[in-house]
């Protein structure tokens, strides 16, 4: 593999820290950050498309978020079945031929939630040109847990097969290529789980600003930051 210099990350994937934060220095309930940061979803893919990037990720909604305030919780559920809806009609998904995917345990979200992720995968299944992955119910450790019991399953006769394409096909990102760059907004500098297999070699931008506040020129420096390092891919 080549080094990054002069380099656009194919897959770019964003850790969108700092919503509640965000409602708390503004004197709003937490709900508000967090519609305010699926919005900002939006523009990102937006600039991000513009830049050239074929594949974005965003960490939506973790395995950890079902055990806050059950308010809040049941907030989030709606923000995603009101909000995410219209942030796909403004992104223009259809015009732009954008495929959406959403990645992770479906199960504990309410029906009306699961039947439009289910429907919205189905509407752009047949593009190609970009692709849009929103990580829901997402944690790193179940995902291994059930990647573990599928290669158990799989391979309890000839566990000397088991190789990395094994492990990486049966992960819920199968058919997705590992991130290049994952970026985390807030300041906090952990992945906190997301995609350990996968972010073995990824490049990681740490920013300091609260994800509904991120922009244009904060993409720009992370993607300017991605183009001089040299990737090295373990050598």
């Amino acid at each position: 593999m080549p080094a990054s210099h002069g380099r656009t990350p194919n897959h770019l994937a964003f850790i969108p820290d700092g919503n509640r934060r965000w409602a708390k220095k503004h004197g709003v309930p937490a709900i508000a950050g967090h519609e305010k940061g699926i919005d900002r979803m939006g523009d990102v893919f937006k600039w991000c498309r513009q830049a050239g990037i074929r594949t974005i990720s965003f960490w939506a909604f973790s395995s950890e978020n079902f055990e806050r305030d059950r308010e809040e919780v049941q907030g989030l559920f709606k923000a995603f079945e009101t909000r995410l809806g219209r942030v796909m009609k403004e992104a223009e998904f259809d015009k732009h031929q954008v495929r959406v995917r959403f990645i992770g345990d479906r199960s504990r979200f309410p029906y009306a939630v699961r039947e439009g992720m289910g429907n919205l995968e189905r509407q752009t299944a047949r593009f190609s040109k970009y692709y849009v992955n929103f990580f829901v119910g997402y944690g790193g450790r179940p995902e291994l847990v059930h990647m573990a019991k599928l290669i158990a399953k799989d391979f309890a006769r000839s566990p000397e097969k088991i190789d990395e394409q094994a492990i990486s096909s049966r992960l819920w990102t199968s058919g997705l290529p590992d991130p290049d760059l994952i970026i985390r907004t807030s300041g906090e500098q952990r992945l906190s789980g997301f995609m350990p297999f996968q972010s073995a070699y990824s490049e990681l931008y740490f920013c300091k600003k609260l994800w509904p506040d991120i922009g244009k020129k904060d993409i720009e420096a992370a993607l300017k930051e991605f183009r001089r390092r040299a990737r090295r891919w373990g050598k």
